[in-house]
């Protein structure tokens, strides 16, 4: 069923409830319903459709695998912080660590045990982050930014090794395909990734501001704010918090764990792209299926954290409670990810993807293709909050449009990927927003709307670079 227009509905009421609540839950529930009751129109029918598309999201093996991942690894997160690894960890790298620049440059050195997938990423430094900004004048909003720009502007400019690259690859290669091009995908990708100018600039502004704080005096304020905020916000869980203040600090309840996950995670990585016919490390790691590999590392690490703690005399009770409480952390990010993959669906029921191509017409300028393809696709990325989402939707119309008008390929693909960075890192919707904004404790809506004024910079940038790049290359 198509209805043209109305298949934006419900992402304008999600976008709109939730800068108007400061709270996106009310506008991805309401605007959930109001797309199921679009495609059926009966009120029985429509609260049918309504929760047929929450089981369906949860009946996807996919779905269902980052869920998971989720959980277990913020139940891994309640162990290390009960046993005193996190606060052992902080302490030791506390010492050494004096300023804001400090930190923000160890959220950079993290990259290269992390750099895989973005939720492993942020999952992974957030909590030691999140302490050590406890102990310096920081904004949350500013680090959350620099953790944010150093996970998705890097992740998708790299060639091999991440959880990205199979799947882009694999829409060019489709694309491909579909137009009977003779060219190889991965060159294409290869050469796509140069024309990466959001991701790039972004990139450059991330690495500028770790070295330069252009607002200080406001961002100071803000943290007082954030101070009392946060006094607000964890009331309810002054028992816990007195608890862990009692913890004996030991780094190596951290540091067994956090490298444990690292090795079984590029082990089978490895292993999983070998299985499927891969012949080098990094054709392995781009075959592999990452996120299965992950969910695997992180129970398995689990497992025999647990067994380890036990030897290390760690209460039974206490492990079991706080694997618990913070697995159940995470709640709320899952909560707002089924809602948002739900909301997707109804939107596909409602002819949202042909509804966008229609619009665009038959005919671009050559030199007007690749930035009205980043243009375009940033705007449905901020409303849809996916990287994979949006390159889904604009790969095919973006390559067809490139092949009719006689514009640069490797250019255009180029757009689609930049367009898809920007959604994931703007969008209030985008699971690297919830779950940076989830960890750090902040307003999901406020965090989105700091790093929206500074990435439209970067989009500015990157539009001026597509016109000026569109007439030269070809």
């Amino acid at each position: 069923m198509e209805h043209t227009w109305l298949s934006l509905l419900p992402f304008i009421i999600v976008i709109s409830m939730s800068i108007w609540l400061k709270n996106i839950l009310p506008g991805l529930v309401v605007g959930l319903l109001a797309g199921a009751f679009i495609v059926q129109t009966d009120l029985l029918a429509g609260a049918y459709q309504t929760v047929s598309y929450i089981v369906t999201t949860l009946s996807s093996g996919n779905n269902i695998k980052i869920i998971g991942f989720l959980y277990l690894f913020g139940g891994l997160v309640g162990m290390m912080n009960i046993s005193g690894g996190i606060k052992g960890f902080s302490e030791w790298i506390g010492t050494r660590i004096k300023t804001e620049r400090g930190l923000l440059g160890l959220i950079w050195l993290t990259l290269p045990f992390t750099f895989m997938m973005p939720m492993f990423r942020i999952m992974m430094i957030g909590p030691v982050v999140k302490s050590l900004i406890k102990k310096m004048n920081v904004p949350k909003q500013r680090v959350g930014l620099m953790m944010d720009i150093s996970t998705e502007s890097v992740i998708v400019l790299l060639p091999v090794a991440t959880a990205f690259v199979g799947f882009m690859v694999s829409l060019v290669e489709g694309s491909i395909r579909k137009l009977q091009l003779n060219m190889s995908a991965y060159h294409v990708f290869l050469l796509s990734i140069l024309f990466d100018f959001f991701a790039i600039v972004m990139l450059v502004i991330g690495i500028l501001l770790t070295f330069w704080n252009p607002a200080k005096r406001n961002l100071s304020r803000q943290r007082d704010h954030e101070l009392l905020d946060e006094e607000g916000n964890e009331f309810h869980r002054e028992g816990i918090q007195k608890e862990l203040s009692l913890v004996k600090a030991q780094p190596w309840h951290l540091i067994f764990p956090v490298f444990l996950l690292l090795g079984l995670s590029l082990f089978l990585l490895w292993k999983d792209g070998i299985d499927k016919g891969a012949k080098t490390v990094f054709e392995a790691f781009s075959m592999a299926d990452a996120t299965f590999v992950m969910l695997l590392a992180v129970f398995v690490t689990l497992v025999l954290s647990f067994v380890f703690y036990i030897i290390r005399r760690q209460p039974l009770h206490e492990i079991l409670f706080h694997f618990y409480d913070g697995g159940n952390q995470m709640m709320e990010a899952i909560s707002l990810l089924v809602l948002i993959w739900s909301l997707t669906l109804s939107a596909e029921d409602l002819g949202f993807s042909k509804f966008i191509s229609s619009t665009l017409g038959s005919f671009l300028p050559a030199f007007l293709t690749p930035v009205t393809i980043f243009v375009l696709g940033s705007l449905i990325g901020y409303f849809i909050g996916s990287s994979w989402g949006t390159w889904g939707l604009f790969m095919p119309l973006g390559m067809s449009l490139a092949v009719s008008t006689g514009a640069s390929i490797p250019l255009t693909v180029g757009a689609v990927f930049a367009s898809g960075a920007f959604g994931a890192l703007t969008s209030p919707l985008g699971d690297t927003t919830i779950t940076t904004a989830s960890i750090l404790d902040m307003p999901l809506v406020d965090y989105a709307r700091f790093k929206l004024k500074i990435s439209v910079i970067g989009a500015a940038i990157a539009i001026g670079l597509y016109l000026v790049s569109a007439l030269f290359i070809i």
